[in-house]
């Protein structure tokens, strides 16, 4: 498997501050941008399509570049600093850790050819994190000092009052100044997926081009002349990120006379997420399926693998209707080699071509030893995924094995699959998927585990349940409860629960409002919850019952038997939020 751009071997360290190199052209606390006369737009040259990449090689960087071309541009990698100094124009899509992004900016010195481009007022857009590493430090396992350009620390959402956290999914923003690149995003929704922010200071104003409300107001974009850079991910936030993205790359496309109308931001919006199963049926052909309490085949005398469509093609149709993330399941990875599953990957690059919301897919993500002998960590696994088109990762099997470990020990190693990539990717990137099973009890005090009271009773009258774990794929259960998988996994460094349960999946009667109430509530990372949805009822039904961010559902977008849009519309009746 090729090596990262410009990986590092080296363990993160605190870095020399780069700025200190460039004989005084830098003061970081005052910042010699804001009182540079000369300072003033420029076009980029006319006729260039070429647009220069700085990827450091952490995360999902496959789906800019798509964008990027689906917009009429070439891509040009940056090889070393030099290739900074000469770019028309310069993207630089920060994934991933502060600390991690910084060292590798400082070792290769890219970091000085960064800040000198930028202090000669050269086209640049900075993105998520090449936001943030463009201010003076950030907490991020530190403090860690960042480039110094604007002034500020970056600082973690705090989630004493309930704010979950991480910040996933669509916002709108404040724009507080002309729009410039953010023009026609006015009153539209932007995807958010992070964990740190930047907070709008006297000091840092005259940056400042517009502000999001997540518990409160941080920094979502900045602007001066041409150097700009957004929190949110416009290659991510459909075509409303794309025209984003155009007015960067060209300027000529934003409307000059357009008048601009600053718009409230309103508040995150409820996420609608449509999973696809993936497997191999038995003529060997990737298809989408959909399990009845997690049993995939139909129930003939052929028993094969039910059959609802090709991967890429029912993606594509589900961006078009209106989903906010589209979920990957590969539900024979738990008994393949992921990195082996080329089809699996290519499912992934072809989708993200034109598939431009959050992509997360999960199945097999552990740790690995090929035939040959040959050991793979997850860490490794991710990665090709991410480098594959996703953005996020979904763990279940390994996460149940790392939480029961630390349950018993109270030890966190790092050596889990969830540890290892939440330190490198950002905890944004991991989501958990708990498959827990509901068992009945007499009392509140039948188990060890965390009980609910049941909203309906059991078969035998009882009052109480329990909702047990299991492992590969619904098979095998576990001695530990949803409740407290939630909380050790959250601990661990998951950043979302995608919370199913093998009761209702497939059955249409709604979600299982007790457990996601139970798990919801728990924890103070986003919950989606999933497994149940029969009718558009049982969207609203769950958001306004419980503290869930999200919810999922498969088998009635496949058959077409609820569309998308008519969720959202439900939605949007019965007064919650949802992007359109």
């Amino acid at each position: 498997m090729e090596a990262p751009p410009f990986s590092s071997s080296s363990q993160l360290q605190h870095c020399a501050h780069p700025l200190s190199r460039i004989h005084g052209a830098w003061n970081r606390r005052k910042p010699n941008l804001q009182s540079k006369k000369h300072f003033s737009i420029r076009a980029s040259s006319a006729g260039d399509s070429t647009v220069t990449l700085l990827d450091y090689g952490a995360g999902n960087v496959r789906s800019l570049r798509n964008a990027i071309r689906y917009l009429g541009f070439d891509v040009k990698d940056v090889q070393n600093p030099k290739d900074i100094l000469n770019a028309n124009r310069l993207l630089f899509p920060g994934v991933g850790a502060f600390a991690a992004a910084m060292e590798v900016l400082n070792q290769n010195g890219l970091a000085e050819a960064l800040c000198t481009y930028i202090e000669n007022d050269r086209p640049f857009l900075g993105i998520c994190l090449g936001l943030q590493l463009l201010f003076e430090s950030s907490d991020e396992n530190g403090p860690v000092k960042g480039l110094g350009l604007i002034p500020g620390a970056v600082g973690r959402f705090d989630s004493a009052n309930g704010l979950q956290v991480p910040h996933i999914g669509w916002n709108a923003v404040q724009i507080s100044k002309d729009p410039g690149i953010l023009e026609g995003t006015e009153g539209h929704h932007v995807y958010f997926v992070h964990s740190y922010r930047a907070i709008p200071s006297e000091a840092n104003k005259n940056w400042v081009s517009s502000t999001c409300n997540y518990g409160d107001h941080f920094i979502s974009s900045i602007a001066m002349g041409n150097v700009h850079a957004v929190q949110f991910h416009p290659e991510k936030s459909g075509e409303v990120g794309l025209s984003v993205l155009k007015n960067f790359l060209d300027p000529s496309h934003s409307s000059k006379t357009k008048k601009w109308v600053n718009k409230k931001s309103s508040k995150l919006a409820k996420r609608v997420i449509a999973c696809l199963d993936v497997r191999t049926n038995d003529k060997g052909d990737l298809v989408v399926t959909k399990g009845d309490q997690y049993d995939v085949r139909e129930h003939t005398e052929e028993n094969e693998v039910r059959n609802l469509g090709k991967p890429v093609d029912l993606a594509r149709q589900y961006y078009k209707d209106g989903a906010d993330e589209v979920s990957f399941l590969n539900i024979t990875g738990f008994r393949d080699f992921p990195l082996g599953d080329l089809p699996m990957l290519q499912v992934l690059r072809l989708t993200s071509e034109n598939v431009f919301v959050p992509l997360t897919v999960g199945g097999g993500i552990r740790d690995f030893t090929d035939a040959n002998g040959r050991y793979y960590p997850s860490l490794e696994v991710a990665a090709e995924y991410f480098r594959s088109g996703a953005d996020k990762v979904s763990i279940g099997s390994d996460a149940v094995f790392a939480a029961e470990a630390y349950l018993r020990t109270g030890v966190k190693t790092g050596k889990s699959s969830l540890e290892q990539i939440s330190r490198v990717y950002g905890n944004q990137a991991v989501v958990v998927s708990i498959d827990p099973r509901r068992v009945y009890l007499k009392g509140p005090d039948d188990v060890k585990f965390k009980t609910v009271k049941v909203s309906a009773p059991g078969p035998n009258g009882e009052e109480y349940a329990w909702y047990q774990c299991t492992v590969s794929g619904g098979r095998e259960g576990r001695e530990i409860g949803a409740y407290e998988l939630a909380k050790s996994v959250e601990e661990l460094g998951a950043g979302e629960i995608l919370l199913n349960c093998i009761d209702c999946d497939g059955q249409g009667k709604g979600f299982d409002i007790d457990l996601i109430k139970l798990v919801s509530e728990a924890v103070t990372i986003p919950v989606i919850a999933s497994s149940g949805a029969g009718i558009v009822e049982h969207f609203s039904d769950v958001f306004q019952k419980t503290s869930a961010s999200a919810a999922l559902a498969a088998g009635i977008f496949h058959r077409k038997e609820v569309p998308i849009k008519c969720v959202k519309e439900h939605l949007l009746e019965e007064g919650i939020e949802v992007r359109l």
